[in-house]
């Protein structure tokens, strides 16, 4: 493809080589009559003369040569000081005698411009996985939510309303220094790693017995979708490494798999998740009451399963990736 300023394109190039070249035109009338400088035409000219029509096609601009590039000995001290220390280009340039441009340029070539691929505790890039079938990998976590008070929270009606509005919600435990608390809403999430088929339920707790609840009815929610669970990926929270919990995998013919500590990107798809979760059911507009939130995430999970475009599977709906499934957009 010619550049946004070429005087000719390839077929045109091509016409008045022919022009020049097989009908014989003086390079000063064919140049006249494509309004081209003569040192244009000329060359195209030679160009098919010795290459013929593919002459016509751009050549890159990149020289053959670059006797000041940055030696390969100090990009890798680049690329190391970016990886290990996280340094932008002042920082690195200061530690390599290096001028900033000139580093920014380097990491530019090495695509480390921008740190969003490596992982930024460690500096190791993030490796991303993806199981080849539903089913061979589920990941359960637990999302917590302050509970909303009858009237709407402080994020929409500000914190003086919302304070009013959390006294006067009943049924509401007190504490002795921040006066009444509205507990928790725990949102028990399950997602299939290759599909991001969404399964989730909203409890008061996150003891064991609640997890596995959570987990046999999730299972039968995917069995009906024709998708068999093998392999369960989980935090180390106390539900996950009770025996109960490991009792109950094995009694669904599952492997219990835990993350590394301290370590949430193992379980990453469900922890990017619950911000899409957040920002599309949890927080996406006033609620007048817990009852209203939670009323309102059936609908949001269909949504999420059913319509809304996944971007990590190619812009399409997590249910597309369950095969022979009837009534997908039902």
């Amino acid at each position: 493809m010619s550049h946004a300023n070429a005087a000719l394109s390839p077929i045109q190039r091509l016409r008045i080589a022919r022009l020049i070249v097989d009908d014989r035109w003086p390079v000063a009338h064919a140049a006249a009559f494509f309004h081209v400088s003569w040192p244009t035409a000329k060359r195209w000219a030679d160009r098919y003369a010795a290459m013929g029509r593919e002459g016509m096609a751009d050549r890159s601009s990149r020289p053959h040569h670059s006797p000041t590039k940055t030696p390969p000995a100090v990009v890798r001290k680049v690329v190391h000081l970016r990886w290990k220390k996280r340094l932008g280009p002042v920082g690195i340039g200061a530690r390599l005698g290096m001028a900033a441009s000139t580093v920014h340029a380097v990491l530019t070539r090495c695509r480390l411009n921008r740190l969003h691929h490596v992982d930024v505790r460690t500096g190791e890039p993030i490796r991303r996985y993806e199981h080849e079938k539903p089913g061979d990998l589920i990941h359960v976590d637990v999302k917590k939510l302050g509970n909303i008070p009858d009237g709407g929270g402080w994020r929409y009606v500000g914190k003086q309303q919302g304070g009013r509005n959390r006294a006067g919600t009943p049924d509401k435990a007190r504490s002795k220094h921040r006066g009444p608390l509205m507990g928790t809403a725990f949102v028990h999430t399950v997602i299939d790693d290759h599909s991001r088929l969404a399964y989730a339920e909203i409890h008061d707790d996150e003891t064991a017995a609640t997890a596995v609840g959570v987990l046999q009815r999730a299972v039968s929610w995917f069995a009906a979708r024709g998708v068999s669970v093998h392999r369960v990926l989980s935090d180390n929270g106390s539900a996950y490494k009770s025996h109960l919990w490991a009792k109950s995998c094995a009694g669904l013919g599952i492997k219990a798999k835990k993350t590394r500590p301290y370590r949430p990107q193992t379980n990453g798809k469900i922890e990017r998740f619950h911000r899409t979760l957040a920002d599309g059911w949890a927080f996406s507009r006033r609620y007048t009451s817990e009852s209203a939130r939670r009323a309102a995430l059936p609908a949001w999970l269909h949504e999420y399963n059913h319509h809304r475009p996944h971007t990590a599977i190619g812009g399409k709906p997590p249910i597309t990736r369950l095969t022979n499934l009837p009534g997908q957009y039902s």
